[in-house]
């Protein structure tokens, strides 16, 4: 590792959250997030409000996170924001200031993709946590994203499988919905799902492509069961939410052990990491540690705080791009939709 020093200031505002992070070499020494509550009266992230929220918490967050680092923005050896993908008056945000920073100090500015950092988030230097060798599969789970992605080094990464429609947070936080849950759903799924009986109501897995993913269906599926049951009995919902919490779960997490043993299988590699927001679920967690025993697999499982959209992660690609001078230059934009 390297032995100087090196500080790198983490911005990451590709959605609705505000984050800042000051990185030495591989280790975190702040890392402040600003969730912004007002998407949860709409059922969702309303992309204009979130870009103002970005405008508000931007200069206090980052000023957070340099206070709580202990050191002074002079001491900075560069800085990375996420370029994409992403909304794309959020993303503004953090580049123009990314940007801006970077010419009043003098220092390197490195942009970063926005899914290669859940990934390398993973190489984030904490005492209890392994990180992975290469190569090994990771699986980025997360409201806008399903991927299966070989890894072979830092920089050098291969999509295997991806979702033709729905990300899996999204079946997540739609499903909430047809249960009148409030927004953000998943993670109430995923309390409720724990005093369920996973296998009360069997929901169909979608067949598609060996290694892709689809959860339109599985949303209608929901949808037209829903509405079937209470059309019955109006109160189906309220009398038997932790049974149908506990058998989405268990049908979303199906899919997804099934298509990473189908990966392992292909690609003989055993070594499996997963990353973004849904990586939270409890349920995903629990099959993936069970998949050490059933399959030989070596899991990887990100600390909580590294799982949602956070800056840390921004920093630890800045680093490993720092080491390697690969820097931008201010004629860099903001991109919406981007590829490894």
């Amino acid at each position: 590792m390297n032995p100087q020093k090196i500080y790198i200031l983490g911005i990451e505002s590709s959605c609705d959250d505000t984050s800042a992070a000051v990185l030495c070499n591989g280790q975190v020494l702040s890392n402040v997030v600003a969730s912004q509550k007002i998407h949860e009266l709409y059922g969702g992230v309303v992309p204009e409000l979130a870009s103002r929220a970005h405008q508000q918490n931007i200069v206090p967050v980052i000023d957070q996170a340099i206070k709580q680092a202990n050191i002074k923005k002079e001491d900075l050896h560069a800085i990375a924001f996420t370029r994409g993908p992403g909304l794309m008056g959020s993303l503004l945000v953090g580049t123009s200031f990314a940007k801006s920073l970077a010419l009043a100090l003098d220092i390197p500015l490195i942009d970063v993709n926005h899914m290669q950092a859940h990934i390398l988030a993973h190489f984030i230097e904490e005492d209890e946590f392994d990180i992975p060798e290469f190569p090994f599969l990771a699986m980025t789970i997360s409201g806008g994203h399903t991927q299966i992605v070989k890894v072979n080094a830092h920089f050098d990464m291969e999509i295997i499988g991806e979702t033709i429609d729905d990300a899996v947070g999204e079946a997540f936080d739609k499903s909430a919905k047809i249960f009148g849950l409030p927004y953000p759903g998943g993670p109430l799924i995923d309390k409720y799902a724990q005093m369920g009986n996973p296998k009360a109501f069997p929901f169909p897995k979608p067949k598609v492509g060996e290694l892709n993913f689809s959860f339109s269906g599985l949303k209608t599926s929901v949808l037209y069961f829903v509405q079937k049951k209470v059309k019955e009995n109006p109160d189906f919902v309220a009398e038997n939410l932790n049974d149908i919490c506990a058998s989405l779960q268990y049908t979303i997490i199906n899919i997804l052990i099934d298509k990473l043993k189908k990966a392992s299988k292909q690609t003989g590699i055993k070594s499996i990491a997963i990353g973004g927001g849904v990586s939270a679920n409890s349920g995903i967690r629990k099959a993936l540690k069970e998949g050490e025993q059933k399959y030989g697999w070596k899991t990887f499982i990100p600390k909580f705080e590294y799982t949602t959209d956070n800056a840390a992660m921004i920093g630890i690609v800045g680093y490993l791009k720092y080491l390697k001078k690969d820097f931008t230059d201010m004629s860099v934009v903001a991109k919406a939709r981007i590829q490894f």
